[in-house]
């Protein structure tokens, strides 16, 4: 008789089920209703904990196999072709168990010491193995994952015969880091920024600005890239080959403390020296590589010292002129420096949203893994500015019960599976931090999934806090599930006001907007009035910066310049590098008070930032397919809405009767602004449905011998399902521009027009 073995074990068990069950509970009700979680959690444990100890009564409410398979027989019932899955994850709890209680127990410690305010030095090394124990348990939990088969190298030859992409100067060896699209990769990357402007741009209401690549030294001073835009990398002695420093050294340590004979001692030192990575000088680095004798990962070649390499493409503006500029390595400084023109555009209010696509570079030490991490990509960022008081959005209850998958701090740090939940709940739990920020989160989830990302490969995790900025309130990546692990391919960030007071405090421009106050007050006012004609006098060409600094002097600032002249006589100013100085006849100090309707403030921040070459490599990775029963067929399944070219025109043969038919359907297709692909090859109609299957075209109009009749008709075949519809040539066009925009769907056009057989092969 099979029973359950003792009640730690139910319970055990019970949460284990309450973990894979999640996904399956919000599915759409009817044949899928979810079950009841403790119904099946005996079922279950019963079927899978049998006994042989006949020694031990079964506990009150055991099953005997004959009820528990039938129980089984409900369940594959209720849950449909989704049990097979919940009985995976089952088992795959059991294993993961051990895993989720070590990184919860290291997740605890540091949250006590956290909160008994231990030495930031102790923290760093306790946050170094809760790193370490959560990629333990993140691979082993990717490797329990069912396989999809799915063939990496079979989908790259079809990517690379299809010309999708490829490495850029390949007949001269290629370069890393760099790629090339191909007439179907770049159509389908111009659908993608074309859906990703009308989802956000057009049906938000943002602002688009295109703003310049090649960027001058003073603004990236300023919002920190060049101080800290920057890494450190060896060099193999012998082949010249690149490693980031602090990524090798830290997986030499990790091996080390995986080796048998590894002591605590010694694992206890090389978590010390992990934790302490980022605040290592080069000259420190360098003593830790020969400390450890650190060589070449691919050769074991001896390596050069480290040194010092900014991210950031540097170059000379202008013949001679010694103005140092950069590529940008991002497209979001162009929108904050651009911040003061943008708001007085939207007539002074607040809030609004700017967006810009294009093209950023980074100079990456080792780039790798494809479209995954390479030198020159495009973006699409969002800059969406807002009263840092009011994180509300007007129209958060579009997105409120949109379901998706979240990996909360919280979940992380106590070994947890990532939640299925709402992005409402999640608000309300103070999960998501702000309204504003989940109406973000669940736009960008919506996009993902309109454009061809599987959801069931889709989560937003939160960054923990040492991962985020000291300035940001709270940050969300999407993450994308594919062969090489969870990519992080969108982020969402509230990154408070932080960049605008970075420049405003650099050009000494006020980069803040006007709130009107419930009723006015009065305000005392310090201000500084340069008097012109003296300055004029005495500094003559300097007099113009000298003014205009002084214009953006606050009140802190102008009491400096009193205190100074009561004490010394004189105030000291820097203007275009220059130290120059003022007496106090040069200046007048007012103080008065007035009465203010409105309050200057200095808008937050919340910054969706995407990452084309990532999604679109998801895309790909998620929509990549192989018939049945032919292994050689491969197809990409992408939706139409993205897909390089919308429709293929075939004529059954090379027939020239069939030539005029095909240009007028050609021509009204254009018309109907249906991007097609005209194919006359003399292939047999089989092949030539494969080919445009590779290309990922998801319709495909044929022209045959009852074409030439009247009424003149032609099939219409739908790549994924393969079925055929004959309809009239004249409504084809229509149809296809219908289907492309989502206004209709493929049901839609099997219940109106009659099923067509034949042909496919």
């Amino acid at each position: 008789m099979l029973y359950m073995r003792s009640v730690a074990s139910v319970r055990s068990f019970y949460i284990s089920i309450q973990n894979c069950l999640q996904p399956y509970q919000l599915v759409s009700k009817s044949r899928h209703q979810p079950f009841h979680n403790h119904r099946l959690l005996q079922t279950v444990r019963a079927l899978q904990l049998s006994s042989t100890d006949h020694r031990s009564a079964p506990p009150p409410g055991a099953w005997g196999i004959r009820k528990a398979r039938q129980r089984l027989k409900e369940l594959k019932y209720k849950f449909g072709d989704n049990f097979d899955s919940i009985m995976s994850s089952v088992n795959s709890e059991e294993v993961l168990a051990p895993l989720r209680k070590l990184v919860k127990e290291q997740g605890d410690l540091v949250r006590k010491m956290k909160e008994d305010k231990v030495p930031e030095v102790d923290i760093k090394k306790a946050i170094v193995e809760l790193k370490a124990r959560k990629k333990a348990l993140e691979e082993k939990e990717l490797a329990l994952i069912p396989s999809d088969n799915f063939d990496r190298a079979k989908m790259e030859d079809t990517l690379k015969r299809r010309f999708f992409y490829d490495q850029s100067f390949s007949i001269y060896g290629g370069v890393s880091g760099l790629y090339d699209f191909g007439p179907t990769g770049c159509a389908m990357k111009s659908n993608f920024i074309s859906e990703w402007r009308k989802h956000f741009v057009i049906e938000e209401g943002m602002l688009e600005v295109d703003c310049s690549i090649l960027t001058p030294e003073v603004v990236f001073k300023a919002s920190g890239h060049v101080d800290r835009f920057s890494d450190y990398m060896v060099k193999d002695q012998k082949t010249g080959e690149c490693f980031r420093a602090d990524h090798l050294l830290k997986a030499h340590l990790e091996k080390l403390m995986s080796e048998k004979g590894c002591t605590e001692e010694k694992k206890n030192e090389y978590i010390g020296v992990i934790s302490q990575l980022d605040n290592y000088d080069q000259k420190t680095l360098t003593e830790k590589f020969k400390t450890y004798n650190v060589i070449s990962p691919t050769t074991n070649n001896p390596l050069s010292d480290p040194m010092e390499f900014n991210l950031m493409f540097g170059t000379n503006i202008g013949p001679g002129s010694g103005m140092q500029g950069y590529l940008r390595p991002e497209t979001a400084q162009g929108i904050f420096v651009n911040f003061k023109r943008l708001l007085e555009f939207n007539q002074g209010r607040l809030p609004f949203a700017a967006a810009q696509v294009g093209q950023a570079f980074r100079n990456e030490i080792s780039p790798r893994s494809g479209l995954i991490r390479v030198r020159e990509f495009t973006m699409c960022e969002i800059e969406h500015f807002i009263d840092p008081t009011n994180k509300d959005h007007p129209n958060f209850d579009s997105v409120a019960d949109l379901s998706l998958t979240l990996f909360p701090v919280d979940e992380q740090m106590s070994g947890q599976s990532a939640v299925v939940t709402t992005i409402g709940e999640a608000v309300g739990k103070g999960i998501i931090k702000s309204k504003v920020l989940g109406y973000f989160i669940g736009r960008t989830h919506m996009f993902l999934t309109k454009v061809g990302v599987d959801p069931a490969k889709l989560r937003f995790r939160q960054h923990m806090q040492n991962e985020m900025a000291h300035y940001a309130c709270d940050c969300w990546d999407a993450e994308c599930r594919v062969s090489y692990g969870w990519v992080e391919c969108v982020g969402c960030a509230d990154r408070s006001c932080y960049d605008l007071c970075c420049h405003m405090s650099s050009s000494k421009v006020p980069l803040v907007a006007e709130k009107t106050l419930p009723e006015p007050i009065i305000k005392d006012v310090v201000e500084i009035v340069p008097q012109k004609s003296v300055i004029g006098k005495v500094f003559k060409k300097d007099a113009k910066s000298i003014t205009s600094l002084l214009a953006t002097y606050k009140e802190e600032d102008v009491l400096k310049v009193e205190n100074a002249f009561e004490a010394a006589g004189e105030y000291s100013i820097e203007a275009d590098g220059k130290t120059l100085v003022l007496k106090p006849d040069m200046v007048q100090i007012k103080k008065y008070q007035k009465k203010v309707h409105v309050e200057e403030i200095t808008p937050g921040v919340i910054e969706p930032s995407f990452g084309v070459g990532r999604i679109m490599y998801a895309i790909l990775e998620h929509n990549f397919r192989v018939r049945e029963k032919d292994a050689q067929r491969t197809f990409f399944s992408l939706p139409p809405v993205i897909a390089p070219f919308k429709c293929s025109v075939l004529p059954l043969s090379n027939n020239q009767e069939f030539l005029p038919l095909v240009k007028t359907l050609s021509t009204e297709l254009s018309k109907a602004g249906v991007s097609h692909k005209v194919d006359q090859s003399s292939g047999s109609i089989g092949r030539r449905y494969a080919r445009t299957d590779e290309i990922a075209i998801p319709f495909g109009i044929t022209v045959d011998f009852d074409s030439l009749k009247e009424p003149q008709t032609a099939t219409l075949r739908e790549r994924d399902s393969l079925k055929q519809i004959r309809a009239p040539i004249s409504e084809l066009p229509g149809v296809i521009a219908d289907l492309s925009q989502n206004r209709i769907t493929w049901p839609d056009v099997l219940s109106k027009y009659p099923l067509f057989e034949g042909q496919e092969k």
